[in-house]
């Protein structure tokens, strides 16, 4: 885990408004909740609030969205990012890129045995896993573009902006 770099409350912010970047229409797939749940993982001291609030946030969007009978399995994929993100502890080009696509692929392989078990379009034996993971590999690609992207420009975009923000405000103190 990174030591906190800026005030919780621009911690929440962060994962607040890039969870309600869902409601903003965007290709499937194709949205910064992988960043989020790294961003929450790698940079909240505070390890509850490292899980709480992408979960509430989410759930805040999904009120918004709609549940679905898959949405447990969408949870647990986003409590697995948190804690991919908790495990980085150096912050750089390669390991937020690996840590994207270690998350993008739990994320794929979670949401999709989430589908196959859950939805009568599968056959409920090994082939029918096989099929919902081939059916999903168009939203996998659209996932590991998106969250490498996403992922890039939270960690050294919003975190440095907050930091420096953090800064100022210390200096006006």
């Amino acid at each position: 885990m990174i030591q906190n770099r800026a005030q919780p409350i621009y911690l929440m912010a962060i994962v607040l408004l890039l969870a309600l970047s869902r409601l903003i229409p965007h290709p499937p797939n194709a949205v910064p909740i992988a960043a989020m749940a790294l961003f929450a993982g790698a940079f909240f001291a505070n390890r509850w609030l490292a899980y709480a609030i992408p979960i509430a946030a989410m759930l805040i969007s999904d009120w918004l969205i709609g549940f679905h009978s898959t949405i447990a399995y969408v949870y647990i994929g986003v409590v697995v990012t948190v804690l991919i993100g908790s495990g980085l502890k150096k912050i750089n080009v390669i390991h937020v890129g690996l840590a994207a696509v270690i998350a993008s692929l739990a994320f794929f392989f979670i949401t999709n045995f989430g589908a196959w078990l859950h939805h009568d379009l599968y056959t409920p034996n090994f082939n029918g896993l096989m099929q919902s993971y081939i059916a999903g590999l168009p939203f996998l690609r659209n996932a590991l573009i998106a969250n490498i992207i996403f992922s890039y420009l939270v960690f050294f975009g919003f975190s440095n902006l907050f930091a420096n923000f953090s800064a100022l405000n210390k200096s006006h103190t």
